[in-house]
């Protein structure tokens, strides 16, 4: 028979027991040394019947089923809850039944020591059986492996996190203490362990106590409080660790599974998001929605947030079958009532984009298909133009000729003031939806600029990340370039609220944080991943590449800037181009694009005559890799 079988039989069987005795005891202090019930034998009958109601009343609570090694508030509270209902129906039963043959007073009494007892009787069986647990997993457990942890917040999730500790010690883990910059709680005890200073003091803490590795346990803190933890942290040896945000552990539950390595993310500290959810849904929900480069590092987090929205549709477009086929995967499995098409198709094949639209009706629109690299545009210009330009010229148009209510193009910061052939061509697809937007009736047109993304496809951070697995060096282009970064799913949630605020031809500009210093960025990347940068871990600088600017700018200077209900979103108006001309303009560049004749220099000059921002780079570099 298993132990928690056993328990609940010898459980049920010490409760009758607990029983017997407060009523036997509490009848000899109430009816001095004598038992109600004439020669005593009818005193056992009573007592038998309430024993019998005490016990219906603890099945009803469940008070057998409750795990107790992991007994918290709610299952107190429900003995005491037990307690009182079954002393009322003994009480009822003396009094309807009994005639007051037992009194008032001894069904008081003894209720009073049977509530004592049950708990008791709980507590006991607790204690035994972590006794008994942790003499099983302890032995043969070696103290000299133990990890010394440090925990940042002397709270209610630094408690749950030294009972998960306390219950696994085949983890090998000893809590050396708490930091908290509240003042009341300093040198006070949290489940034993004391709280040795405050979070300027993680330092010296790290020393004096040998930490190995340093959890930060606030849930609730908010992402510039993360980030002043994070940075006194990082500059210890120990290895950080955070747990997730409160609303991820209300949906998730807090274990130690829920802790998770520190990452670049969580040192950014950027204002937390507040979406209108409302406004979004209104042009969503019951709609079908079209998702070009769907597959993509953007437009698959755009596909996981719509899917969560309730569309009548969502159609994903990608040419890369690879990607398509792990995003669909994973919508079909989180989203098993979702009604998803996903096609392989390229936004360059004008007759297979306009198919789709003519029978499938796309309402919404998100164009994220794109060819973003900088370098590798820059030695093949003609393809950034083909696919950027070309590609968001086909699926605008299919947008107005069967009127879609919303076109929703993802572009960038590298389209202001370009400097390289990549934003130069996200520059003319913003013009594009514009112009497209000034003749169409039907469908609303804006573009939503943002700057790089953390994790996406082409980003600086997986490469640094490999470069440390390697044993480096990191290697970048400029020790003072910067960048404004943002979290994947923080870029699409203000993606989808521009799109909200959409009225047609605006381009949302999304505000990015304060920039980044990407040389900094390697040093914590590196300091995260457990090297000393510069000694373990070298940087070496290789130059800027074609094309490559020191600093991204996000607005034109002859754009204005106008705050919408969103305070990271900004809108721009830009003019200065003639939108009637460009169709024409358009025409002669598509012939000039597969003109053999013409060379990437030339194809340039090119756009730089149809964009007057853009100032090519005609020397004739090497391309070295970052």
């Amino acid at each position: 028979m298993k132990f928690r079988q056993y328990k609940k039989i010898v459980m049920f069987v010490s409760d009758i027991g607990i029983i017997f005795l407060s009523y036997f005891l509490s009848a000899l202090l109430i009816h001095d040394f004598s038992l109600p019930g004439g020669d005593g034998n009818g005193f056992y009958g009573y007592v038998l019947v309430i024993s019998l109601i005490y016990e219906s009343v603890f099945c009803f609570f469940r008070l057998y089923g409750s795990l107790w090694t992991v007994a918290g508030y709610y299952d107190y509270m429900n003995i005491v809850l037990a307690n009182l209902m079954a002393a009322g129906l003994a009480a009822i039963y003396d009094f309807i039944i009994l005639k007051g043959a037992l009194s008032l007073p001894l069904i008081i009494i003894a209720g009073g020591g049977i509530l004592l007892g049950t708990l008791g009787n709980r507590m006991f069986f607790r204690i035994y059986r972590r006794l008994l647990y942790e003499k099983k997993n302890v032995k043969g457990a070696n103290p000299s492996r133990r990890k010394n942890i440090l925990l940042v917040g002397a709270g209610e999730a630094s408690a749950l996190i030294i009972k998960e500790i306390r219950n696994h010690p085949e983890l090998a883990m000893n809590i050396a203490g708490l930091v908290d910059d509240s003042e009341f709680k300093q040198h006070a005890r949290i489940s034993g362990h004391k709280v040795l200073g405050k979070v300027k003091d993680i330092p010296f803490v790290v020393k004096e106590y040998g930490v190995d590795e340093i959890f930060l346990a606030i849930p609730s803190a908010t992402h510039e409080e993360r980030r002043i933890i994070l940075d006194v942290a990082k500059t210890t040896p120990a290895k950080l660790k955070t747990l997730p945000g409160v609303y991820e552990m209300v949906d998730k539950g807090l274990s130690i599974k829920s802790i998770r390595d520190v990452e670049i993310s969580d040192l950014l500290g950027r204002k937390e998001i507040h979406l209108n959810n409302e406004k979004i849904s209104e042009y969503i929900e019951g709609k079908t929605v079209l998702v070009t480069g769907g597959g993509g590092s953007i437009g698959s987090e755009l596909c996981r947030q719509i899917a969560a929205l309730h569309p009548k549709q969502l159609i994903i477009v990608d040419i890369y079958e690879n990607n398509a086929y792990a995003i669909e995967n994973e919508l079909k499995r989180n989203h098993p009532k979702l009604n998803l098409l996903v096609l392989i198709a390229s936004v360059r094949d004008k007759r297979k984009i306009n198919w789709i639209f003519d029978a499938h009706r796309p309402e919404t629109v998100f164009h994220a298909a794109a060819h973003k690299h900088v370098p590798l545009m820059e030695t093949s210009p003609e393809e950034a133009i083909k696919n950027n330009v070309f590609g968001t010229l086909n699926v605008s148009e299919a947008a107005h000729k069967y009127e879609a209510e919303k076109f929703i193009l993802i572009s960038t910061d590298k389209a202001v003031n370009p400097t390289n052939i990549m934003g130069a061509s996200k520059r003319l697809c913003e013009m594009i939806v514009q112009t497209m937007d000034a003749t169409s009736e039907k469908t609303d047109y804006v573009a939503v600029r943002f700057g790089n993304v953390l994790g996406s496809n082409g980003s600086v951070i997986p490469l640094f990340k490999e470069q440390i697995r390697n044993g480096g060096p990191v290697t970048l282009t400029h020790k003072d370039i910067v960048r404004y970064f943002m979290t994947i799913p923080e870029a699409v949630q203000l993606v989808l609220q521009a799109g909200s605020y959409a009225q047609g031809g605006e381009i949302f500009v999304l505000d990015m944080g304060d920039p980044v210093r990407i040389y900094d960025l390697a040093e914590n990347l590196i300091r995260l991943s457990g090297y000393e940068p510069h000694n373990e871990i070298q940087i070496r600088i290789t130059g800027l590449r074609p094309g490559e600017k020191l600093y991204e700018e996000l607005l034109m200077a002859e754009e204005g800037l106008e705050s919408t209900p969103n305070e990271l979103i900004f809108v721009g108006r830009p003019n200065g181009f003639d939108k009637e001309g460009l169709k024409k303009t358009l025409e002669q560049l598509e012939k000039d694009v597969h003109d053999e004749q013409i060379s990437g220099d030339m194809l340039k000059e090119i756009i730089h005559g149809i964009v007057p921002t853009y100032k090519p780079d005609l020397k004739k570099n090497e391309h070295s890799a970052v």
